[in-house]
């Protein structure tokens, strides 16, 4: 499969300290033409955010986005990708 093949993918972040979301919220701004949607549960009871960003992009791209996710000091992220 080619980089530029696009794929389906689900991204799940765990907030664990909130005061990382400007930054996680400029990321997923600077791939918002790719990102299908988004869904946030805040967990008051546990001072954390779980969040679900569903994606069309290629490789690459979903690569990119979660690496500078992943670099953002109080984020946990991982990666589904389908087999579509």
């Amino acid at each position: 499969m080619n980089s530029m093949d696009k794929r389906l993918a689900m991204i799940a972040i765990v907030v664990e300290d909130l005061e990382c979301t400007a930054a996680m919220n400029e990321v997923l701004h600077e791939y918002g033409s790719f990102i299908i949607g988004r869904m946030g549960i805040p967990y008051r009871e546990k001072n954390v955010s779980l969040i679900s960003v569903a994606i069309d992009a290629p490789t690459d791209v979903v690569s990119a986005l979660t690496g500078k996710l992943g670099n953002i000091k109080g984020l946990n992220v991982k990666t589904a990708y389908s087999k579509i």
